[in-house]
C-alpha cells in the first residue's frame, strides 16, 4: 500500500454517516499529487485495508457514484449510502450540496495553497 494512502484514510474515516465528500475535496486537504485521481486509487485500494474505510462516502464532484464498480457488486455503494439515509437517483446523490461534507471546513484545514490544475493553467494564462 502507498504510505500516503494512510493519511487519506484518516480523513475518510471522519466522514459522518449520511454525509459524502469528493475526491477533490480530500485531495485539497491531503496535499495529494495527482489530486482526485490518486484519491480514487486509494479508495479502490481501501477494500484491502484491515480497518473499515467508508469509501462509499467519497463521490465525484457532481455527486455521481463513479467508484461503484470497485465494490463487491455494482449496487453495493448505493446500498451503503441509502442505508445511511442518502437518496440516489440514476447513480447521483439527490440534494448533493446538502449532503456534502467539506473536510477543510469540518477539520479546520487551510487549503489556500491548493489550486486544481485547470484553475492553475487559467491563472497562468491571465498572468501572461
Amino acid at each position: 500500500m502507498v504510505e500516503s494512502y494512510l493519511h487519506i484514510y484518516e480523513i475518510v474515516k471522519q466522514i459522518p454517516p449520511g454525509r459524502v465528500t469528493t475526491y477533490g475535496a480530500i485531495a485539497a486537504v491531503t496535499a495529494t499529487r495527482g489530486a482526485a485521481r490518486v484519491i480514487g486509487w486509494a479508495m479502490n485500494a481501501s477494500h484491502h485495508f484491515p480497518d473499515a474505510i467508508p469509501a462509499h462516502r467519497v463521490v465525484n464532484r457532481n455527486g455521481l457514484l463513479t467508484g461503484k464498480h470497485h465494490f463487491a457488486t455494482s449496487s453495493a455503494m448505493q446500498e451503503l449510502l441509502e442505508s445511511e439515509g442518502i437518496e440516489i437517483v440514476n447513480d447521483q446523490i439527490v440534494h448533493f450540496a446538502e449532503k456534502f461534507w467539506d473536510p477543510a471546513k469540518e477539520l479546520g484545514i487551510d487549503t489556500d495553497w491548493f489550486q486544481p490544475a485547470s484553475t492553475h493553467s487559467e491563472t497562468t494564462e491571465k498572468r501572461k
